[in-house]
């Protein structure tokens, strides 16, 4: 599929190219855990806030605040279509048909709404906020972010001329192939697209897949976007994040309900989904303590996704516990997926694809085809591993403006649960810079998991 993105970009009209078109332009886990709302807390009121982690980028300086209303109109207006529950119903996902329950999709079709939404700005940051019921507000997260990430790309876009446009695509074209010329031919290799929200737009994402999939085959598993996967007829990808067990979390009644709640969520989740489905997130409070209280029967779960430690480290400290367990970590799954890109893929998946020293990855794998040689590897996979790569796939346009400077970097954006029933919720990560939440409840949550294994460095994306 060849598209003129820079005559797209030029000739853009926002009014009548509305950002989101389907509900289904989201990431394949959040409709996954709205069916486990639905199912489990169909009562439960929760806010979501936008949060902004960037120093000095003001997105209410650049992008009109009626500009961001209308898109966020747009998308409250949004109905899933009949074709598409039926390709929820009737699609196979991870192995297995009828993964979503008729009541569920009948629900979906003919009753679901977003909730509404409080948006202001001051000092130059919007403030953006989603109260309601859980199962109307939580797919605002991923429609929000992708919103602010494409009306920021299309203010940018604003300033160049088409020639400036089709040179930034040129290089963000150039850019890609790059990454995914070093990526071919390597032997096992499994990546998946996790860039949804941070994306620089719907149409760069359609492309960046589309062409993931031309050039890697079998390697490139699919997508997270449930809607590019129900377009170009790939796998959907994704099962749940750190939303669950901050719920639960933030509605314990005491210090040691919070610290069983997070495996009270694996209880429910298991009872709602099973097999390829159940990968632990266990960095919500800390993966040390997680991994350390966990019931035995947790270890019989298909993998573990990590998100905010290093990625080497918590695949050897899930393959020594597994080992403890009594469990074969070459049968489980090991998924990485924070700030990811091309050496970093490379090198996880050399390292637990064989029994090569992590030192040694750096050391001496350093070309592409080093990572092609199946000579250079050591027999004998440690785990099986996947990446889930996000921004920097889908919105890495550093060094490729023409005018210079920094207009296109990748948003530092989330949209977090903020509370639930009224109760704080809290996230501790295992990067405190990641922790989100009051500062008294971020201190009482520390108290009661613990820090041991948890870190603090900045944060790429």
């Amino acid at each position: 599929m060849i598209i003129n993105l820079a005559r797209r970009a030029h000739d853009h009209n926002w009014e009548l190219d509305p950002i989101i078109r389907s509900l289904l332009d989201t990431d394949f886990y959040k409709l996954l855990m709205l069916q486990f709302i639905w199912k489990h807390f169909p009562a439960t009121r929760v806010t979501f806030t936008l949060i902004d982690r960037s120093a000095d980028q003001h997105y209410a300086s650049l992008i009109e605040m009626d500009e961001l209303r209308a898109q966020l109109e747009q998308i409250r207006k949004l109905r899933f279509h009949k074709s598409e529950i039926i390709w929820l119903a009737g699609n196979t996902f991870y192995g297995k048909r009828g993964i979503f329950e008729p009541a569920f999709l009948d629900w979906l079709e003919h009753r679901f709404q977003l909730s509404d939404y409080e948006l202001t700005a001051q000092d130059g940051r919007f403030s953006l906020a989603f109260r309601g019921l859980w199962a109307e507000a939580t797919l605002w997260e991923i429609y929000a972010l992708a919103a602010m990430s494409e009306l920021s790309t299309r203010a940018h876009l604003k300033r160049l001329s088409e020639l400036e446009l089709d040179i930034l695509y040129a290089r963000a074209k150039a850019k890609l192939w790059d990454k995914m010329e070093r990526l071919c031919g390597v032997p096992d290799l499994h990546i998946s697209d996790f860039g949804a929200r941070r994306r620089h737009s719907f149409l760069w994402q359609e492309y960046v897949v589309n062409a993931m999939r031309d050039v890697l085959g079998d390697n490139f598993l699919g997508t997270s976007n449930t809607y590019l996967a129900y377009k170009h007829d790939m796998e959907a990808i994704g099962t749940n994040a750190h939303e669950l067990p901050m719920a639960l979390a933030a509605m314990a009644k005491d210090d040691a309900e919070l610290q069983s709640s997070q495996y009270r969520l694996l209880e429910l989740w298991q009872q709602t989904y099973g097999g390829e489905l159940l990968i632990l997130l266990p960095d919500t409070f800390g993966t040390t303590q997680f991994l350390r209280g966990a019931p035995d029967w947790v270890a019989d779960w298909t993998g573990q996704r990590a998100d905010s430690k290093d990625p080497f480290v918590a695949g050897d400290e899930y393959i020594a516990w597994l080992r403890e367990r009594g469990r074969d970590p070459t049968k489980k799954l090991f998924i990485a997926s924070d700030s990811l890109d091309v050496d970093q893929i490379l090198q996880l998946h050399a390292y637990f694809a064989g029994t090569i020293r992590k030192g040694a990855v750096r050391e001496d794998f350093r070309r592409a085809s080093d990572f092609r040689d199946s000579s250079r590897w050591v027999p004998g996979r440690r785990i099986r591993f996947s990446s889930g790569w996000g921004t920097l796939l889908t919105n890495d346009f550093r060094g490729c403006n023409p005018q210079g400077g920094t207009g296109f970097d990748p948003p530092r954006l989330v949209c977090k649960l903020n509370d639930a029933e009224g109760r704080p919720a809290v996230k501790l990560s295992d990067n405190l810079a990641k922790a989100l939440g009051p500062k008294a409840e971020i201190e009482r949550y520390k108290r009661v998991f613990g820090v041991e294994g948890i870190s603090e460095k900045d944060v790429i994306t």
